[in-house]
């Protein structure tokens, strides 16, 4: 089907967590419902909101949490419509093997934490608290570039580094470090990555976004259907500077875990839980309602007339 529509889509940054987005672009899924897609990456220091706020972007892959802060301080709305990330999607990881690694073992300790979201942090303190494990009593080294965060741990300026692939498909590869924990399976299911758009897009565009959730859902079986090796493949040109074998090994591991939605429809208890989180953590300072910063209608029309 050739294209008839354009959308122009803005991601947070280039990452293999956020594969079943590069899975419909690339295997062809959006492109079956007439979507052509003009993707860009968020400039560091920018962000996804800039980018809908201003209108350079019509949709984002965004975590809920963007949503929830801005509501909390009574900022502009943008709605969730279509789940792309079930879990956290992070990896602890020591410098010496930890075979029976506990989580007050991070106490006293140094931890590097991933520095481009908010939620990691969030998401490792809540699990912290659910061992009873006080985060005030661990140092954090927060916000550094990935490049800066694995070149300070190769340094040795830290005991642990928390990262994704393939900083950490790397880092194994090269006996640097040991994983010690996923941080996907200590959260458990949470929503942490889906597409939003303004409340007039999700007015104006229905039809259009049905459309690009039907090619989001027709990846999500694809993924479902496919083994490592051949959704590494697919996603190849999102990542031409990353080793096939790495590329590979991070696809699996996150295929074992669960990490990516099998279906686009979010969830009130994926919602509830997140919101625990940033609760707890002190990001939001009161709870908000689902349906104020969810729409499942688009995502339930879209798996219901795709069959």
């Amino acid at each position: 089907m050739e294209p008839d529509r354009r959308l122009r889509v803005i991601e947070p940054f280039r990452s293999l967590f956020y594969t079943p987005q590069f899975v419909a672009i690339h295997g062809g899924h959006l492109a079956a419902e007439g979507l052509e897609i003009a993707l860009a990456t968020a400039a560091r220091g920018t962000g996804t909101v800039d980018a809908l706020a201003d209108g350079r972007a019509d949709l984002a892959l965004s975590g809920l949490m963007r949503s929830f802060e801005l509501a909390d301080r009574g900022g502009a709305r943008f709605v969730h419509f279509a789940a792309v990330n079930d879990r956290n999607g992070f990896f602890l990881l020591s410098r010496e093997p930890r075979p029976g690694f506990a989580w007050p073992d991070l106490v006293g300790r140094t931890v590097i934490s991933f520095g481009g979201a908010p939620t990691p942090w969030l998401c490792m303190q809540a699990v912290l608290r659910r061992h009873g494990v006080d985060p005030a009593r661990v140092t954090w080294i927060r916000n550094l570039s990935a490049a800066d965060a694995v070149a300070a741990f190769r340094a040795g300026k830290a005991d642990f580094l928390e990262h994704g692939p393939p900083v950490v498909d790397q880092l194994l590869a090269d006996g640097t470090a040991h994983l010690v924990a996923s941080m996907g399976e200590a959260t458990g299911p949470v929503p942490f990555s889906s597409f939003m758009t303004t409340p007039e897009t999700l007015g104006c565009e229905g039809d259009v976004l049905v459309r690009f959730v039907r090619g989001l859902y027709r990846a999500q079986r694809w993924i479902a259907a496919s083994t490592a090796a051949e959704v590494a493949a697919v996603i190849a040109p999102a990542f031409p500077d990353i080793d096939a074998g790495i590329r590979a090994r991070a696809v699996e591991r996150y295929l074992r875990q669960s990490t990516w939605a099998r279906d686009p429809v979010l969830t009130r208890a994926g919602f509830d839980a997140l919101q625990e989180i940033l609760l707890g953590g002190g990001f939001i300072r009161r709870r908000h309602r689902f349906e104020d910063l969810v729409d499942t209608d688009i995502a339930r029309h879209a798996v219901q007339t795709l069959g």
